[in-house]
Order: structure tokens, then sequence, then C-alpha cells
């Protein structure tokens, strides 16, 4: 069977993603290395796409901790904005997250079917679980106001070039550029990009310590799937 991977930002749907392809959900900055980590020190994570959606599960759930932000904003109400460093401070890991960000949730929640979520911690067990069981794979940047930034772009080229020494083929030549520009970058090369400047900006630094602090320090899989995202038992 002919193996391919394809690389695109998140926008409003998936038309363009093909049928029947694995997808991989990426927000470096910072939704799903949040989503990782909180579920690596054993809580539960329940991506929600709107506010309205965190409201009405915040009653379903057992004392949750609200975790998020809309257009770079915590909501009112919520405990700690999307912060994987605040996150992994905190003690009380019993209390199931809600998690609700700008872009990064709403990739994950309106995914067509089951979806990997995953960052810089765990790029290479991802490789691994797309090269033993999904032979067409959609590498998938969340996007922020329209533009596919730096960081998602290196993860996901990352994981892209590891399919490609696997013997896949690349579906499309943005695809192509995506991996031969960031293939080799070093993990900081994204430091001066928007997403940055934004944490630099809102004195969030922490997070960028954090993400740059642990890469590839996890040999777990993750996935979306009946509205909670949980670890995928290794093959």
């Amino acid at each position: 069977m002919r193996r391919t991977v394809g690389i695109g930002c998140f926008s409003e749907g998936f038309n363009d993603y093909g049928e029947n392809a694995t997808t991989v959900a990426v927000d470096v900055i910072r939704a799903t290395t949040t989503a990782v980590t909180g579920i690596t020190l054993g809580r539960r994570c329940f991506p929600v796409a709107t506010l309205d959606d965190a409201e009405r599960l915040s009653h379903e759930l057992d004392d949750p901790l609200l975790v998020g932000e809309l257009g770079g904003e915590m909501p009112y109400g919520f405990d700690i904005t999307n912060s994987p460093a605040q996150l992994a401070d905190r003690s009380d890991t019993e209390r199931p997250m809600i998690l609700l960000s700008t872009s990064g949730t709403r990739l994950i929640t309106s995914a067509p079917s089951d979806v990997f979520v995953a960052c810089l911690r765990n790029y290479e067990a991802q490789i691994r679980e797309l090269v033993q069981h999904h032979p067409r794979t959609v590498l998938v940047g969340a996007g922020t106001r329209g533009e596919f930034r730096e960081e998602d772009q290196l993860c996901c080229a990352w994981i892209g070039a590891g399919l490609l020494a696997a013997g896949y083929e690349p579906i499309d030549e943005i695809t192509t550029q995506v991996i031969g520009r960031w293939r080799d970058a070093p993990v900081d090369s994204f430091v001066t990009g928007k997403s940055t400047e934004y944490l630099r900006r809102t004195k969030q630094l922490r997070d960028l310590d954090f993400i740059l602090g642990h890469v590839n320090d996890l040999q777990e899989v993750f996935a979306y799937s009946h509205g909670e995202i949980t670890r995928v038992s290794p093959p």
C-alpha cells in the first residue's frame, strides 16, 4: 500500500485533507502541549471548542479545573490560562481538566474522526505509532488568525521527516516545502515568531521555557475520542 503524509493548517474544516486519512493535531503554543502535560501528570482532559461547551461540561464533571484562553485572554471564571507550565505546578491532579483555546481545541474537536494529539514532547513516539499503524496521515497545525505558526510547522515537519524516512510520500508541494524548511532546524528556531512574541508581551515566557525544556521527553501517544484525550496503549 502506498503510504502518504500531508501537512496543513486548520482554518474552518477538513475538506482539503482527504478521506480515510489519520489526523494528527498540533498546537505547540499551547493547547496540545498543555493537554499532553496534564494527562501525563494523571489528570483527565476534556477539550472543548467554545465557552458554552466549557460551561455545560463544567456542570457534568466533578470539580473540574477550567483551563484556557480565548483571543489570548483567560475567560472569566477559569482557574488558569492555557499554560503547560502553570498546569505542571499544580498538585490537584484528581480534578479533570476542561481545556479551551482559540484554535487548538477547535482543531481537535472538529476532526471528522478520532484524532491524535501531538506536540514536541512526544513527536518521536507519534512517528512510531503512525509508521506501525497508519499508512495515510495528515499533520494539521492549529493556526492562529489564519497563519500557520512557525512552532507548529516545525513540529509537523519533524514528524513528517520521520515518516518520509520510513517510506512515506508527501501528498503535495506544500508538504515537501514545510518538511524541507524545518526538518533540520533547531528547536529554538521558532522563538522569533509571533507566538513567542505574544508570550513575551504577556509575560508568559515560562511556557516557552517549559516547551523548549521538554522536547521528546515522553514515549507516549495521545488521542481524542468521545470527548476526551487519553493515552493510546502502546502496540
